[in-house]
């Protein structure tokens, strides 16, 4: 007779599985949103700011030799999509946006993808996903607070900083109707006085794309953009010459701190 363990000891001797469900994130009335969020759980509880997105591409960059006069384009899927070898040819600009993200996921990464790259400036597009609510309901004074932490953070360390206003949106298209009911116009034109108010107290560039994009009735135009949020071609060619302008005032600017 074997001196093993009889199997119902064995069975009683081995731990039970747990089940853990999945957490549930409160509904935010749009669909399409709340699948969005609940796509991304893992990503929101593993690394919330998505520092893998860019961790290896900005090791290589901080291998290479300096760049003197590099930019860091800094943002959300507007920023992402903004191909911008193709609209600044030749120019050391460097593209650090992510899709969906939000300004507490770019506050996050901000050391990493910006400050740790010794930019001369960075152009910050952030805001829109925040009064969306990707990540949660968003205060616009909570927005704010993002937004100038990381223009401290970045004029502490030497980078000129642009800040950019949000742009408008439309629901001209089937497409568009769940973006523009996401992000009400009276917030984002609350969120660009404040953001204007702010650069203009600290002495910071303000890119203001929005009189440049905006129709009769307030809204993106629609030959700018298919989805009533993200750019086209056109009007990134718009935006291009607005950010060029705005990186040689901020380039021509003699560099001020914000803390005393």
């Amino acid at each position: 007779m074997g001196c093993g363990v009889p199997q119902a000891a064995q069975q009683q001797a081995q731990p039970a599985q747990k089940t853990v469900s999945a957490p549930r994130i409160p509904s935010t009335g749009f669909a399409e949103l709340d699948q969005y969020r609940a796509a991304r759980i893992a990503m929101f509880t593993d690394d919330f700011g998505q520092l893998s997105r860019y961790r290896a591409v900005n090791q290589d960059l901080q291998k290479a030799a300096p760049v003197k006069d590099r930019v860091v384009f800094f943002g959300d899927s507007i920023t992402e999509s903004w191909r911008l070898e193709q609209y600044f040819p030749g120019e050391p600009y460097v593209n650090r946006g992510i899709g969906g993200q939000t300004t507490p996921q770019m506050t996050v990464r901000f050391r990493q993808d910006v400050i740790d790259l010794h930019p001369r400036v960075v152009v910050i597009l952030a805001g829109t996903n925040d009064i969306a609510g990707n990540t949660g309901p968003m205060r616009n004074a909570d927005i704010e607070a993002d937004l100038a932490s990381m223009a401290e953070l970045a004029k502490t360390h030497g980078v000129r900083v642009i800040l950019s206003s949000l742009l408008p949106v439309h629901n001209y298209t089937p497409k568009a109707q769940d973006f523009f009911m996401q992000r009400p116009m009276a917030r984002i034109l609350e969120l660009n006085q404040w953001l204007k108010e702010y650069c203009s107290i600290n002495q910071i560039v303000f890119l203001d794309y929005y009189p440049a994009l905006v129709d009769e009735k307030g809204l993106l135009k629609r030959d700018l953009s298919e989805d009533g949020l993200h750019p086209n071609d056109a009007g990134y060619k718009i935006m291009a010459a607005l950010a060029e302008a705005a990186i040689e005032k901020a380039e021509g600017a003699k560099l001020q701190t914000l803390l005393p």
